[in-house]
């Protein structure tokens, strides 16, 4: 039996044993952690809560950015100035306008429309819409005649003091003031054109005495009182 030595075997070699099994030690590291497409789950990052709560704060601002442009889009707000439309709408009343109205359906003789001033276009005025495209208005004896049929209308502050007859062009509307006798309106200035409307007047939102939906007259040119 060959003799021993006291040295202790060098790491990484292989030291026979007479009788018993060959052992080795290894000096490498270990492999690395396979990447994640090999099926592997790579460790998350921490996350600070100072970057949460600012990510946070970023997608509330977002969500109110575009819920924000999306009711500019589809309303308008004007103030309404003077007594143009007593007794239905007040001076300094704050009222909502629904650009998306008539997307699908036609203005209709009754609605109360907002639209630029055919004269300033930086002006916006609200009326009530009495005449369609191809209509004849007629004004006299303190009546509205559309068409030679007489309009019921139960809104008006007082009957018309003035007189006259206009024939609305194809692409155009005829509109009057509810205050019949103290309103700028079509019978002072014209028509207004088409592509000069805004929209319908839906709401008053201010003041919170008056809020509430306006109401619109579905007129005929055959109604009758």
């Amino acid at each position: 039996m060959p003799a021993q030595t006291g040295r202790r075997p060098s790491v990484g070699l292989v030291i026979p044993y007479p009788g018993s099994y060959n052992f080795s030690v290894s000096t490498q590291a270990p492999p690395p952690d396979a990447p994640p497409e090999w099926g592997a789950i790579a460790p998350r990052k921490p996350v600070s809560s100072s970057l949460r709560a600012l990510g946070e704060v970023f997608e509330t601002l977002l969500i109110f950015g575009v819920f924000f442009l999306g009711i500019n889009l589809a309303t308008a707000r004007i103030r309404v100035d003077g007594s143009s439309m007593e007794p239905s709408l007040h001076d300094g009343e704050l009222v909502v306008v629904n650009r998306l109205a008539y997307l699908w359906n036609a203005p209709a003789r009754g609605d109360i429309v907002v639209f630029y001033f055919p004269l300033d276009p930086e002006r916006r005025f609200i009326k009530r819409l009495i005449g369609l495209p191809g209509d004849t208005i007629e004004v006299h004896d303190g009546q509205v005649f559309v068409n030679g049929q007489l309009l019921y209308e139960p809104y008006i502050a007082a009957s018309p003091q003035y007189s006259g007859r206009w024939t609305v062009g194809p692409t155009e509307f005829f509109v009057l003031g509810d205050n019949r006798n103290n309103s700028s309106d079509s019978q002072n200035w014209g028509m207004v054109p088409m592509e000069e409307l805004i929209g319908k007047a839906f709401m008053v939102y201010w003041p919170a005495a008056q809020v509430g939906l306006i109401p619109h007259y579905g007129l005929t040119a055959s109604a009758a009182p």
